[in-house]
């Protein structure tokens, strides 16, 4: 299989490996769905709805973020390799900003902070032990 890659324009090896990855993302995607609701309802039928739902959001949302990952690797290949075009380029570049709006949502939505903040809030939270017991 190698060689025959070596064969083929650096533009459909492009094209294949994107189409390879939206595959991926989309997958990934539906087994981040599968797995988590399949866990959710086990702690349901243990827990109760109130208590595992926030757990349940919170592991969809890292699924989806990973897969929109993917996503975006594969329209980057598609744009830089496939179609350079300063239209394709443009179109990229909003591809990358409504995903990228969607991840930091996500991110804010699953953490409950903005994911530039985490370093110092981890900061934050080591301070109290640094200091001993008061």
């Amino acid at each position: 299989m190698a060689a025959a890659l070596v064969n083929l324009p650096m533009r459909d090896i492009a094209l294949w490996t994107s189409e390879v990855l939206d595959i991926t993302a989309f997958a990934v995607i539906l087994f981040a769905v599968a797995i988590s609701t399949a866990a959710f309802v086990v702690r349901v039928a243990q827990s109760g709805f109130l208590a595992n739902y926030r757990d349940y959001r919170a592991n969809l949302g890292r699924g989806i973020l990973i897969g929109l990952e993917i996503l975006i690797a594969a329209d980057i290949l598609k744009s830089v390799v496939v179609d350079p075009t300063l239209q394709g380029i443009a179109v990229l570049g909003g591809i990358v900003l409504i995903r990228t709006f969607l991840s930091i949502s996500l991110d804010v939505e699953i953490n409950g902070h903005w994911p530039w903040e985490t370093t110092r809030l981890a900061r934050e939270a080591q301070v109290p032990e640094q200091l001993g017991p008061t």
